[in-house]
C-alpha cells in the first residue's frame, strides 16, 4: 500500500484515470533495469524515480567526468571521479527515499546477462556501444522481458520497444533490435562521442521519451512503439515515426534461429572491453 507520504507525493498520477490508486501501486511493486547511466540513463533514472517505480537497477561501470557533465544530469560537479552507479544512487535517494537501487558496477557480458535482467520486468538501454546493445538485445529475448532501446547522434536520436519474444495477432513474431540492425557497422565508421560531439538536452529528450514508454509498458497505457521507429530531429524539430517489422533471416527469433544462448556475443563483448 502507499504510505501518506508517498500519497502526497505522486497525487498528480493518483488524480489521473489512466494511473490512479492502482497503477501507482503496480509502480511501486515494479523493477526497472537502466543499461548505462550517462546521457539517456540520467533524465530515464530521474523521471522512473520521480514517478515512484520501487526498484532501478542501473548497470554501468564507468566513473563520472566532467566533460560528460553537459549531458549526464543524474551526476554533478562533487560527484567526478565517482563510479556513475554510486552517484546515479545518491541521486535518486535524494529525489525519492522510497526507491530501491541496486548496483552493478560492472560491464553486461554474456556471463551475466541473462541471471540480472531476469531480476527485472522490462529493460532500458542507453548504452554507448554496438556490443552491449547486441547483448542487452539477445538477454531480454531469452529472458522473456520486454526491452525500451534508445540511442542518440549530435542533433537526433530515436527509440523503439522490443517484444521479440511474443507473437502479433496473426503469429509473428515481434522485430528484435537484430531486426533493424542485422549487423554493426565496420569499426570505425560511427566514431565516438568524444569526437562528434552532443548536443546534451538531445539526450534529455529521448531519455525522457523512453521513461515514458517504460511507464506505458509497465501499465499497460496507450500504444507503445513495438514494431515502430520513433525518430527525432531536433535541427528541423520534427518527430516521425516508420514501421519496423520482422527480418525473417535474423539468426535470434527469424525462420531458422541459430543462436541458442548468449555465447555467440563473447568475441564481440571482448573486442569492446
Amino acid at each position: 500500500m502507499l504510505t501518506p507520504d508517498e500519497i502526497l507525493r505522486y497525487k498528480r498520477h493518483l488524480v489521473l484515470k489512466e494511473i490512479g490508486g492502482e497503477g501507482q501501486q503496480k509502480l511501486k511493486a515494479s523493477r526497472v533495469l537502466i543499461v548505462g547511466a550517462g546521457g539517456l540513463g540520467s533524465p530515464l533514472m530521474l523521471y522512473l524515480a520521480a514517478a515512484g517505480v520501487g526498484t532501478i537497477g542501473v548497470i554501468d561501470d564507468d566513473r563520472v567526468s566532467i566533460d560528460n557533465l553537459q549531458r549526464q544530469i543524474a551526476h554533478d560537479t562533487k560527484s567526478v571521479g565517482k563510479f556513475t552507479t554510486r552517484s546515479a544512487a545518491e541521486t535518486i535517494e535524494r529525489l525519492n527515499p522510497h526507491v530501491e537501487t541496486r548496483l552493478y558496477t560492472t560491464r553486461l557480458v554474456p556471463e551475466n546477462a541473462i541471471d540480472i535482467v531476469r531480476a527485472y520486468d522490462i529493460v532500458a538501454d542507453g548504452s554507448d556501444n554496438f556490443a552491449t546493445r547486441y547483448l542487452v538485445n539477445d538477454a531480454c529475448y531469452f529472458a522473456k522481458r520486454p526491452l525500451v532501446f534508445a540511442a542518440v547522434g549530435p542533433f537526433d536520436g530515436h527509440l523503439t520497444t522490443f517484444r521479440a519474444f511474443e507473437t502479433d495477432p496473426d503469429g509473428n513474431p515481434h522485430p528484435s533490435y537484430r531486426c533493424l540492425f542485422p549487423e554493426p557497422p565496420p569499426e570505425g565508421t560511427v566514431p565516438p562521442c568524444s569526437e562528434t560531439g552532443i548536443l546534451g538536452a538531445v539526450a534529455g529528450v529521448i531519455g525522457c521519451l523512453q521513461a515514458v514508454e517504460v511507464i506505458k509498458e509497465l501499465l499497460h497505457l496507450g500504444e507503445g512503439l513495438v514494431g515502430k521507429l520513433l525518430l527525432y530531429d531536433a535541427l528541423e524539430a520534427r518527430f516521425s515515426a516508420v514501421a519496423s517489422g520482422l527480418d525473417p533471416e535474423n539468426p535470434l527469433n527469424g525462420r531458422e534461429p541459430r543462436f541458442r544462448d548468449l555465447s555467440h556475443l563473447r568475441k564481440a563483448v571482448e573486442a569492446d572491453a
